[in-house]
């Protein structure tokens, strides 16, 4: 699983290839990076909530696809699946499936809409393909956001940006939770160390993408906002499936000046995933759309920090991967009741959250319990 542009890369990882999305990674100063990557701040979230009359989610990557769920409707829930028909020639293309996750999302706050598109997946080939046959044009993105340095959520972010060259519009912000989504990583699975590979900031900067880093609490594109750094204040083990490693060698990796003091030292450190941040939205009348794209620091811990970042106590819906997969029956019960303890609306897990899980949160939820198939497209609506 590699790009076939890969290179040597001789480091603390030894003599072997690096995975990466693109040709070279460079590392950005605070006056504007290396080679004159753009960079900027997120606007702060402050005491104003933004509030959006219509929020449509569509799953654009996910490994699970069902050609034939009907589309519905549960309470002010607009649930429109992707399938296909069949006429007298079978359809040339389908959605594909895959590990990994990627989003649209449109929010309408009175007459303006905006767009976004959140995470890449795992490859362009998917992503691109999905993104054509659910009719996606780049061209109308206004922000771009990435939840995490995983090879999974940004894998398909060169291919995207090369095959939308002239595209996106000028300046799109990209936002970054931090520095760290940069450096290189290794899976720190027992007997599978492989890489997992390191995004490319040259590809960003030829792409035009503004690196807006967002590590507190900030506004998305006016009408959402993102939680910035995720306390562990919960039971919630915080696991570490990969290795992170601080420094720059041969153009790959993350700036030490630009990571937590504590890791700027060290060659190789256990991810903490300090830089994962998670998506809201204030849907009005109704309280927080929570996405968690992959829920690193707790699905508990995320809904936390947005509730408490917000101000908000009403969560309409969590969504998303919740990295439930690795976990024991016992801790899966104790994640389930605690999200109970929220109430939301609805309960709407992907990606990682395991198949366990899934199925006890579908008993325990009830009609609040969706299952969500690639493609699917969510409308929350005031």
């Amino acid at each position: 699983m590699r790009n076939n542009d890969d290179k040597q890369y001789l480091g603390s990882f030894g003599r072997r290839k690096i995975m990466r999305a693109g040709t070279y990674s460079i590392a950005a100063l605070a006056s504007g990076g290396l080679f004159g990557s753009r960079i900027a701040i997120a606007k702060p979230l402050g005491t104003k909530v933004p509030e959006v009359d219509r929020l449509a989610v569509r799953v654009v990557t996910d490994s699970y696809h069902h050609a034939f769920e009907r589309s519905t409707k549960i309470g002010s829930l607009e649930i429109q699946r992707f399938g296909f028909s069949v006429t007298k020639e079978p359809p040339k293309r389908t959605l594909q499936n895959e590990w990994g996750l990627a989003w649209h999302i449109e929010s309408q706050q009175g007459n303006e809409t905006k767009q976004v598109l959140f995470d890449f997946a795992y490859t362009s080939e998917t992503l691109l393909n999905n993104m054509g046959l659910l009719g996606i044009d780049p061209s109308k993105l206004d922000a771009i956001v990435l939840s995490h340095g995983h090879y999974d959520h940004f894998g398909g972010m060169v291919g995207f940006l090369q095959a939308t060259k002239g595209k996106l519009k000028k300046d799109l912000p990209f936002y970054l939770g931090g520095e760290e989504c940069f450096c290189t990583r290794e899976l720190n699975v027992p007997g599978n160390p492989g890489n997992f590979g390191a995004m490319d900031r040259e590809a960003i900067k030829q792409a035009g993408l503004v690196v807006t880093f967002a590590g507190k609490p900030s506004i998305l594109a006016s009408h959402g906002f993102t939680t910035g750094f995720i306390p562990a204040e919960s039971f919630e083990k915080v696991l570490s499936p990969t290795r992170m490693s601080v420094g720059i060698q041969l153009g790959l990796g993350c700036a030490p000046e630009k990571v937590n003091p504590a890791k700027k030292t060290a060659t190789s450190v256990p991810d903490d995933f300090e830089h994962e941040q998670t998506t809201i939205y204030n849907v009005k009348g109704k309280g927080l759309v929570i996405m968690t794209s992959c829920g690193h620091r707790g699905v508990v811990n995320t809904v936390k920090a947005a509730i408490k970042v917000s101000g908000i106590n009403k969560v309409h819906a969590i969504m998303g991967g919740f990295h439930l997969a690795p976990h024991a029956p016992e801790y899966l019960q104790q994640t389930v009741a605690s999200l109970k303890e929220f109430n939301p609306d609805f309960l709407i897990p992907m990606h990682c959250s395991g198949e366990a899980f899934i199925s006890m949160a579908a008993a325990e939820f009830g009609p609040k319990f969706i299952r969500s198939s690639n493609g699917s497209r969510y409308i929350f609506n005031a």
